[in-house]
Formats: C-alpha cells, sequence, structure tokens
C-alpha cells in the first residue's frame, strides 16, 4: 500500500512538472521524496524489529525445549592391585573333588605317554611282535591282544614300584597330609631307580651329550628328561636282543623246508606257506609264550 501511495505521488509530481515547470515541480517533488523516504525508513524498522523478536523466539524456543544434560559413560579405570590365587588344597588341606577329577583326568590324558616311556611295556610289547612275525603271522594274535598281554605283563614287573608310589604320594596326597609338588617329590624316587636300575650307561652318556649336560655325579642328579630317553634306547635294544634269539630256530625251519622243496622240485610251491605249520607246531610243543613271558619278567628281576 505505501509502495502504491508512493509511485501515486511521483506521478502527480511529474504531471506538476508538466504543467507547472520545473522551479514549482521541484519544489512540489522534495515533499513527496521526504515523505517516501520517511515511508521507506519506518517500514524497514518495523521489518527489522521483527525479525530480531522472531530471532530472539527461535533462541530462546530450543533452549527451552533443550533436554537437561546426563553425564556420559565413565571410562575404565586402570589396573588394581587385586591379585589372583589357585590353592590346590580344599577344606581342612584336603583337595577339593574338582581338583582330584582334573588331576585324574589328566592322567589319564598322559597314561599312554607314561606307560610306554616309563614302564616295562615297551620291550614287552616290541618282543611280541617280533614273535608274531618270527611264526609268518601277519595279524594273529591281532595289536590289541598283545597290547593287552604287555600291560599285564607290565602291571606284574611294576608292581613293586606303583606300590611304592601309591603309599608314599598317593594316598597321603588324598588325605590332606602333602601337597601336590611334595606328592611328585615323594613319588619320584621309586621310579627314578626303576629307571636308573635298567638303564645302560652308554645310553646314560648319549644322552648327556646330546644335552650338552656336564657329567652328573651319581644316579641322583641325572635330570629325568635325560633318564627317560635313555631308558627307552636301553629297553629297544634289548628287545631286538631276544627278537633275534626268537628268529634263529624259525629261520633254521625256513631254510630246511626250502631246501627239502629244491630238492623234490617243488620250486613253484612257496617254502613259507609249507614251514608254518612246522613253526606253529615247533612253539606250542616247547611253550614258546610261556618261555617268552619268563624270559620277560626275569630280566627285571
Amino acid at each position: 500500500m505505501k509502495r502504491i501511495l508512493s509511485l501515486a505521488l511521483t506521478g502527480l509530481a511529474v504531471a506538476g512538472t508538466l504543467v507547472l515547470g520545473a522551479p514549482a515541480a521541484s519544489a512540489a517533488i522534495q515533499p513527496v521524496r521526504t515523505a517516501t523516504a520517511t515511508a521507506t525508513a519506518t517500514a524497514g524498522t518495523a521489518v527489522t524489529a521483527a525479525a530480531a523478536s522472531t530471532g530472539t523466539a527461535s533462541a530462546a524456543r530450543p533452549a527451552a525445549l533443550a533436554p537437561l544434560a546426563s553425564p556420559g559413560p565413565k571410562g575404565p579405570t586402570g589396573p588394581g592391585k587385586d591379585s589372583v590365587t589357585i590353592d590346590l588344597n580344599g577344606v581342612g588341606g584336603k583337595p577339593s573333588q574338582s581338583i582330584v577329577l582334573m588331576l585324574g583326568l589328566t592322567v589319564l590324558s598322559v597314561a599312554p605317554a607314561i606307560l610306554l616311556l616309563c614302564t616295562s611295556f615297551t620291550k614287552i610289547f616290541v618282543v611280541l611282535s617280533i614273535t608274531r612275525n618270527a611264526l609268518g603271522l601277519a595279524n594273529v594274535p591281532p595289536n590289541q591282544v598283545l597290547a593287552g598281554l604287555a600291560i599285564f605283563i607290565s602291571l606284574f614287573i611294576m608292581g613293586p614300584v606303583a606300590s611304592d608310589v601309591n603309599d608314599k604320594a598317593i594316598q597321603p596326597y588324598l588325605k590332606g597330609e602333602k601337597s601336590v609338588s611334595q606328592a611328585v617329590e615323594a613319588g619320584t624316587p621309586a621310579v627314578r631307580e626303576f629307571l636308573t636300575k635298567h638303564t645302560r650307561k652308554d645310553d646314560l652318556a648319549l644322552f648327556t651329550k646330546i644335552a650338552d649336560q656336564p657329567k652328573p655325579a651319581n644316579a641322583d642328579a641325572v635330570p629325568m628328561t635325560t633318564l627317560i630317553p635313555a631308558f627307552v634306547l636301553s629297553e629297544l635294544r634289548a628287545a631286538f636282543i631276544i627278537g633275534f634269539v626268537i628268529y634263529v630256530p624259525f629261520l633254521i625251519i625256513d631254510l630246511v623246508i626250502s631246501a627239502a622243496l629244491m630238492s623234490m622240485g617243488m620250486m613253484m610251491l612257496p617254502p613259507v606257506t609249507v614251514a608254518m605249520p612246522f613253526k606253529l607246531l615247533l612253539f606250542v610243543l616247547v611253550n614258546g609264550w610261556g618261555l617268552i613271558v619268563t624270559s620277560l619278567v626275569g630280566s627285571y628281576q
């Protein structure tokens, strides 16, 4: 509306100029310009005031609607001075059932290695396997039968050692009289004595040299990591010697049968097939299994 009014006044001023002349038009235009400028300034002031009030209201509205500031999550603290301790003994000094169960499972998991390396099982199983091969039988008796027989023979041989370990280490630990480390220290001498008794000095010297260790002063100074492999090597050597002695009679039977077949011209008949019944007959007549078992047990006494 104000712009229309100003345009109308300007048009009247121009018309007056054309009618009255330049001096009068100038005098007429001056009040019109002044009025127009005044109206424009008034409108600008009003717009500025309205914008200022709108900005103030907009700034105040978010401040009023903003939620209250909540504390953020705290970061992790540094390591404390607390420590964790594990006690293998239960109430009253006796081991708890969970510890006994865990140790039992651990022993069962490493039992094959202990049976193979620290007992007479290795030599017995090797001798029985060589005997089966000398008879010419590939899978009879099967390995399960030979392993079971070797385990029972090992129990007879290792009976005194096992009883000593049970009395001095296992039972006191189960009663709470000794800790785990004390039980291990109490049971080690019996096993060490058995291993040392059946280990050759040459094998001990060999593994001591391989380990680059000084010469031990006595048998008790030999570490178990050197004593156990030396014992296994001695057992294998003894088993091969026994196997050679067992093989010789059956080898003689093979030679005799081969010579007889060659003399009769039966070259196409396998000597092994003909010699097997004679081998079995000889082995049964001399009670071969009994002699072998008796010799194996006697070699540890």
